[in-house]
């Protein structure tokens, strides 16, 4: 039998804004896919369609469609007699996604020392004083935004689309991962990590930005295995 917390009400979903006729299936893979990145859904946790339907306003179809779709990108599980959960966590996935996320944007920084233009170091700088704020407030959500724009303001202002389109792909899991991970002190050590970043591009110094990089990136995966260590139910076995 399956699992389900009957204490939960699923109170981060809302009923949707139903727009032309035919996208409901997408309004919902989307709405899904949101909550389990964000860990409403944990790692594990089995997925009361019912529920689901009576909070998002829709019927069984589309949830049922949005799930199998969200299954094959490996974000939900689906078990025979037994329901359908949130996936646990890949590592092997998850190290693949950062492989191909450290050799793009190792890439990125380098060419960012080069050509970056000066209004994007400009906004590089906005962006950091809004996240030394969010440090100083303990905003965790407004952080891991700024944490994101952060990174898309190096590759949109390069001009990248195909690398963006790339590492955007490889997004989903590893945001969840960063969710988990994210803490104060997780926020600090970021934080001076990309000021580190932007210092060496100011300065022009491509193998210093590719490296610099390299080794934000790295850190996070440091943590990864820390935290798999410490919490092995939120993984799949290997």
């Amino acid at each position: 039998m399956q699992v389900i917390d009957k204490k939960k009400n699923y109170g981060f979903l809302a009923l949707l804004d139903r727009g032309p006729r035919g996208n409901t299936t997408e309004q919902v893979e989307r709405t899904l896919r949101s909550a389990i990145v964000a860990l409403d859904f944990a790692p594990g946790e089995f997925i009361d369609k019912g529920l689901v339907c009576e909070r998002l306003g829709v019927s069984r179809f589309p949830v049922s469609e949005a799930l199998t779709r969200l299954a094959a990108e490996g974000l939900v599980e689906v078990l025979p007699q037994r329901g359908t959960r949130a996936a646990r966590i890949r590592r092997s996935e998850i190290q693949e996604s950062m492989l191909i996320r450290r050799a793009l944007e190792a890439m990125v920084a380098e060419a960012a020392a080069r050509r970056l233009p000066s209004s994007a170091l400009a906004a590089l700088q906005e962006n950091l004083q809004a996240q030394e704020e969010a440090v100083a407030r303990g905003d965790r959500a407004g952080f891991y935004t700024l944490d994101l724009v952060f990174h898309a303001i190096l590759v949109d202002s390069l001009e990248m689309p195909r690398v963006a389109a790339v590492i955007e792909a490889s997004r989903a899991n590893i945001d969840r991962v960063r969710r988990l991970l994210s803490s104060p002190r997780r926020h600090a050590v970021t934080f001076a990590e990309h000021r580190v970043l932007v210092r060496v591009i100011e300065a022009h110094d491509p193998e210093a930005a590719r490296r610099a990089m390299e080794a934000h990136l790295d850190a996070v995966m440091d943590e990864l295995e820390r935290f798999s260590s410490a919490h092995p139910e939120v993984f799949m076995p290997q």
